[in-house]
């Protein structure tokens, strides 16, 4: 299951790109069933002139698409009914909101190895984004309000209209005359893990219109992990060759502890009229969310930060809101039946509030029904284990089937917890645990969730040994690399699933 970007295909080798070896394909890591593509090769499309495609695929993805997908439906409602009705146009905000996070805008300037995939992609993202219409207006009961003939025909016309659009403008970017559409020669000085992974990202995109001639680096070509005949020289060659090759793109891949090394460079290239690009090897950290912004006008990166800024965070939002609303609507009369015997099957009350970290580690209170006959929340909690003596007659039902979470709903609408994220742990084990695992507390960047990616993963339930916690946080920070509203609908579905079946709710 695909969650975050696509993988890109492995580049076939030329003449002078280097074969990755094992330990380099190794750049694009799999954790779970989650692909990440590193930061690099994210960047690597960023960094030059106008042809490159990566600014305008997030102009599409983020406006234009969303845009398009909306204007179409208002101007067949205008056809149909001479008018864009109140309803009408509500759907038109849902689909354009939507359209943001499960339309692929990378369907600009295919090639035609890709075609296929991209296709699907697309498909598989606008049959979401229809089931997810239909969805909320059969759940709200709205859903006969506008006219089904509307509706199919948006739902069939729409996919064209987008091809066309994105057709009409990679044909008028690409026959342009402000573009370069020659590749330019370009070198990478220092064959490091972040210069290799750009390698392969200029031989894997080829819109990038770049072509890698190869490495300079200091070391011995049997030191630097890439094909010997990949090597054209050292660094104080590299001025001499760029004159002398007509190359036209300079990338400095060297750790950043080499400042003395890169400004002797970069005053050795003075004389020349390459383009000079500094690639930071941010390899050296786990990164979350990384992204370029500034502040003030000063240029900052972004290394670790919450994937809900801005636009994405209103819509998380949103969406936590709204479904909250609509699950508590359909299950009021559950939450009774199971309030009443919790109080009927054991003494105690019926509600279980324990102390949790929330947002940026701030201690929240979280509710659930109480399935065990103690109230822990100290700072020494044990938890639950299979056939646990603490359970009350109804409680490992309880728990096996998650139904003692869903009074947490009602801390989705207060804002204390996310419909889908990280599962809260108590405070007592989050103290326990930021001590032994690197990167614990991460995990608080965002609101705790109901259900989350590990729990869809097998990491639900006890974690009675350290590796499984490490693993549990490793999907956790996955989430948060990876977020998508697709990726929280693809979880809540998982979890409905999993509840059903797992052994490892007790």
């Amino acid at each position: 299951m695909d969650v975050g970007e696509q993988p890109v295909a492995e580049p076939q080798p030329t003449k002078h790109a280097p074969v990755p070896t094992k330990k380099e394909r190794r750049g694009t890591e799999v954790v779970g069933s989650v692909y990440r593509v590193p930061w690099v090769t994210r960047l690597g499309p960023r960094l030059g002139a106008l042809e490159r495609s990566a600014p305008l695929v997030t102009l599409f993805k983020s406006i234009i698409d969303p845009l398009a997908v909306a204007a179409t439906l208002f101007v067949l409602a205008y056809l149909f009914e001479g008018e864009v009705s109140g309803f009408v146009f509500c759907v038109g905000v849902l689909a354009f909101l939507l359209a943001g996070y499960l339309l692929d805008g990378a369907l600009l300037f295919l090639h035609r190895r890709q075609l296929w995939r991209e296709l699907l992609l697309f498909a598989v993202g606008w049959g979401a984004l229809i089931a997810a219409v239909v969805g909320i207006g059969w759940v709200s009961g709205v859903g006969d309000l506008i006219d089904r003939r509307l509706f199919i025909t948006w739902a069939i016309v729409t996919p064209p209209v987008l091809l066309a659009l994105h057709a009409a403008v990679s044909l008028l970017v690409q026959r342009s005359p402000y573009v370069e559409h020659r590749p330019q020669a370009a070198v990478i000085v220092g064959a490091t893990q972040s210069g290799r992974a750009l390698a392969r990202a200029m031989a894997t995109e080829p819109l990038l219109r770049l072509n890698f001639v190869g490495y300079f680096d200091d070391r011995a070509a049997s030191r630097t992990g890439v094909a010997p005949e990949s090597v054209l020289g050292k660094m104080s060659e590299l001025a001499a060759y760029v004159e002398s090759h007509n190359v036209r793109a300079i990338y400095i891949t060297l750790p950043m502890t080499s400042q003395p090394r890169i400004l002797a460079l970069l005053d050795a290239l003075r004389d020349t009229t390459a383009s000079v690009y500094f690639v930071p090897d941010m390899f050296v950290f786990d990164l979350i969310q990384a992204r370029f912004d500034h502040v003030g006008g000063i240029p900052v990166m972004s290394v670790c930060d919450s994937p809900f800024a801005g636009l994405s965070g209103l819509v998380k939002r949103a969406s936590d809101v709204v479904l909250a609303l609509l699950i508590l609507a359909l299950i009021w009369p559950v939450l009774l039946v199971i309030g009443a015997a919790v109080k009927l099957t054991s003494p105690g009350p019926m509600i279980f509030r324990q102390r949790r970290y929330g947002l940026d580690g701030q201690d929240i209170v979280v509710y659930k029904f109480r399935s065990m006959t103690v109230m822990e929340d100290g700072e020494n909690i044990r938890q639950a284990v299979r056939n646990d003596q603490r359970l009350t007659p109804i409680g490992s039902f309880l728990r096996k089937t998650s139904l003692d979470e869903l009074p947490q709903f009602i801390n989705v609408l207060q804002g204390r917890m996310s419909i889908v994220g990280p599962r809260p742990h108590a405070t007592a084990h989050n103290e326990q645990y930021r001590k032994l695992i690197k990167g614990y507390m991460v995990r608080h960047k965002v609101r705790p969730g109901i259900t989350g990616w590990a729990q869809v993963n097998g990491f639900r339930g006890e974690t009675d040994t350290l590796e499984k916690m490490e693993q549990r946080i490793a999907y956790d920070l996955d989430y948060l690399r990876n977020w998508s509203l697709w990726l929280d609908m693809q979880i809540v579905f998982k979890t409905a699933v999993a509840v059903l079946r797992d052994p490892a709710a007790y």
